[in-house]
This record gives C-alpha cells, sequence and structure tokens, in this order.
C-alpha cells in the first residue's frame, strides 16, 4: 500500500543557540568543528554515529589515502599515528583515532552530539538558520547563523532545495560502495601487500589480481590489501557493490548484505591463493558501508579535471597542495575504471580548492565541507579522500567562524579573511 500519511503540526523545542552548526562528524565535519570553535565561535557537531571519524573510524579505513602538504591534515596525523616500525604513518588505528578525535574537539571547546541525525535544516526566506534533529531525545532544533553540511552526500543543502547532480554528468552513474574489514592470523613477514589496482603478486597459480577476477563472485574481483598497525592484523578493502544510490536507505541496506555476502569468499580465496593469508579469517568488519559518491552540488565554482592536472592556484584558494590521482572505482564491476588514472596520474604537484567550491547557490547561511562541494565526477575523484577533506573541513570552519563573528554571510565573506588565518598556520599556496 502506498500514499501518505498527514503528521499534525507540532511544536519543536529549540535546545540550543550556536555560532556554528555542523553537521557530519566525518573527516570534514570533525576538521570544520575544531577549527570553527579554536576561530571563536560557539560551535556544535552534530553526528548520528557513536563517534566521530566517518569512514576514518567507524568505516575502518586502512589509511588516509591522498595527501595534502601542510594544514591541519598534519596535525591530525601527528596526534593518532601509531608510529610503527615498517608500517606509513598515514595508516589508521580505527580505536586511537576515535578518542584522539573527541580530545582534539574537547580542547578547541567545540560540543558535541553524538547519536543524533541531523535530518532537515531550518530554512527561513531562503537562509539557513539551523537545523532540525532526531535522536533517543527526540525531534529537536538546534539554531545558528551558519550551518556547515558536513554530511558526505550533502543531505541539508539537498533539502535546503540547492541544485545538485548525482554521480556521473553522462549518466548519473556512481562509484562503488565497499564495506570494510579486517582479517588477522596472517603471518605478515610473509604476506602479500598490493596497494592499488595496478599492482599484483605472481602465485604459483598466477597473478592474483587475475585469480581475483575468476574465483571472487562479482562485482568483487580485485585485491586491495594494507598493513595495519596491529601484529598479525590487514585490512581489506575487497568488497563491492555497483548500481547502487548511497542517498536511498534501500540501496544502503542491500549495499550491506552484498558486501557482508562476499567476505566469506573473499576470506577463502586469500587462504588459498595469498602468501601469508593461510590461517587468516575475518576479525571485524566496519559499522557502516563505504560511499564513495553521490551528490554533486551547483556551487560557486565547480573544480574540474583540468583544474587539477594544471596545478592551478586560484586567488580565492582555502585549500593546497592537494595531491591524489583520479582514483575511480569502476562503475561496472571490480578494479580500476577506464576513466581513472592512477600510476601513469601525470600530475606530481599539488593543486588549489577555492572557497568558492564551499558556497551553495540558491541558499544562504550554509557552507559545504567534504566531498560534496562543487565539482565534476572526474575532479570528485581526486578530492574526495579523507586528506583534502579534512583540510577542505578546517577551511569551513574558519570561515563559518568569522561570518559568525562577522555577521556576514559565507557568500560575502572575502577569502582572503580565511587564508589569513591559514597563513598564521603555515599554509601557503
Amino acid at each position: 500500500m502506498t500514499g501518505f500519511v498527514a503528521e499534525p503540526a507540532r511544536q519543536t523545542p529549540v535546545r540550543g543557540d550556536y555560532d556554528v552548526i555542523v553537521a557530519g562528524g566525518g573527516p570534514a565535519g570533525f576538521a570544520t568543528a575544531v577549527w570553527a570553535a579554536r576561530t571563536g565561535a560557539k560551535t556544535l557537531l552534530i553526528e548520528e554515529a557513536g563517534a566521530v571519524g566517518g569512514m576514518a573510524t567507524t568505516g575502518m579505513m586502512s589509511h588516509w589515502t591522498g595527501a595534502t602538504a601542510g594544514g591541519f591534515y598534519d596535525e591530525i596525523l601527528r596526534r593518532s599515528a601509531d608510529n610503527v616500525p615498517g608500517v606509513w604513518q598515514s595508516v589508521i588505528n580505527t580505536e586511537r583515532l576515535k578518542g584522539v578525535m573527541l580530545e582534539m574537539l574537547d580542547e578547541a571547546g567545540a560540543q558535541v552530539r553524538l547519536h543524533t541525525l541531523a535530518c532537515l535544516p531550518i530554512l527561513e526566506a531562503g537562509v539557513v538558520t539551523g537545523v532540525i534533529t532526531e535522536s533517543k531525545s527526540g525531534r529537536e532544533a538546534f539554531r545558528a547563523p551558519v550551518v556547515v553540511d558536513a554530511s558526505g552526500d550533502g543531505d541539508l543543502a539537498a533539502r535546503a532545495g540547492v541544485p545538485f547532480h548525482q554521480g556521473r554528468e553522462a549518466d548519473g552513474k556512481m562509484q562503488p560502495l565497499t564495506l570494510m574489514f579486517r582479517v588477522a592470523g596472517v603471518d605478515t613477514a610473509r604476506a602479500v601487500f598490493l596497494g592499488g589496482f595496478e599492482d599484483d603478486f605472481e602465485t604459483p597459480q598466477g597473478s592474483l589480481q587475475a585469480l581475483a577476477r575468476t574465483y571472487l563472485p562479482h562485482p568483487a574481483g580485485h585485491v586491495l590489501l594494507y598493513k595495519s598497525s596491529l601484529p598479525g592484523v590487514v585490512t581489506c578493502n575487497m568488497t563491492n557493490a555497483i548500481d547502487l544510490d548511497g542517498t536511498d536507505a534501500d540501496d544502503l541496506t542491500r549495499a550491506e548484505r552484498i558486501c557482508r555476502s562476499q567476505m566469506g569468499p573473499i576470506v577463502g580465496f586469500l587462504r588459498r591463493f595469498a602468501p601469508g593469508y593461510e590461517q587468516c579469517y575475518l576479525l571485524e568488519a566496519g559499522a557502516t558501508v563505504g560511499v564513495r559518491e553521490t551528490r554533486h552540488f551547483a556551487c560557486g565554482y565547480a573544480l574540474t579535471d583540468r583544474d587539477i592536472l594544471e596545478a592551478r592556484v586560484f586567488d580565492d584558494w582555502i585549500v593546497t597542495k592537494a595531491h591524489f590521482n583520479f582514483d575511480v572505482h569502476a562503475l561496472a564491476g571490480a578494479g580500476l575504471d577506464p576513466t581513472g588514472v592512477q600510476k601513469k596520474f601525470p600530475q606530481s604537484r599539488g593543486y588549489t580548492i577555492p572557497y568558492r567550491c564551499l558556497v551553495p547557490q540558491g541558499v544562504e547561511g550554509l557552507l559545504l565541507a567534504g566531498r560534496s562541494i562543487g565539482g565534476t565526477h572526474l575532479a570528485h575523484s581526486s578530492f574526495r579522500v579523507m586528506p583534502i577533506c579534512a583540510n577542505l573541513g578546517a577551511a569551513a570552519g574558519i570561515a563559518a567562524a568569522l561570518c559568525a563573528a562577522k555577521g556576514v554571510r559565507p557568500r560575502a565573506l572575502p577569502a582572503a579573511e580565511v587564508q589569513a588565518v591559514l597563513r598564521r598556520g603555515g599554509v601557503e599556496p
């Protein structure tokens, strides 16, 4: 049966007034809240999970993929890395990172509300003036002159009416979803680690990547294995769910089912074919499936692949020295998409991201932070990674705090004022 249910009018209690509200506590939202508070704003971070960090923590991401030079990301690494010999500093100990992030928020003076979903913007005459939340405490309202949508999918921006398109411009297809997991019982002295789609290992039975395409259930079929900082534990980025929409709850449920159904075959495959994994077993999986791509919002500017390839320095830069390849996971199956470029990526210099990419069209009082900022499908495959999103969030937090202090809307804030704060921290284009 379909149709509608008429809900009675209600009075939603206002639980607090703030200078800045941040919706979403992933790397971008976490950084936004820290820097809004450090810049002097009374700040509230709202996160639906029981921990901050998003894909870096509850999503069980293996490491901070991609890079920036300078900025807040460097501070996160210094505070959270395990510094285990033979393991990259960028490898994530998810439980340690959860605690470090809460410490940094507390030190900055930001307030945090976990187990709470920011479900609707409060919209008054085209201006976002706060958010409506749902939680165990019921339906509540929180008000602020500046709201930052760091939800990943831009849920508040979409519900505020900001124009967007989903996925690839030509057909709307989006990158696959993945549920990260870890295996234990690995002989790491002998184990093979493949960090990219173009990495391979020759076994007595043949190429490990080719064997994966043969023996793993479609659309799984590639091998990505990463060291952890824990003895005998390896993080696997090998589950795959395609042709699904990360903004649809039914599709997210399907993705969880599909990815979990692939874990047993993947563990069996590793035991059979991968050196060092003969006795491995499933240890744990992320608390939520990872969504790479959904909405791309219309903002003051859309970053393009050409901007990245030319390492363009914008006058209104707010992220600098960002670097990553075009990491497009195959939209039709396993491995690298034909449009993706990894080892042959031609640009070794960092690029910048302009402030305009954070300012959505059509509404006031709202900023975007993270992978939903203005950009093309291909450019997004580079800037969506967590180090770049963390520095995007830091800039968004500074901008939001300055707007609140000066009583101006984000669209009217000169980027030079954000740059001045960043430069005091050593960030230069």
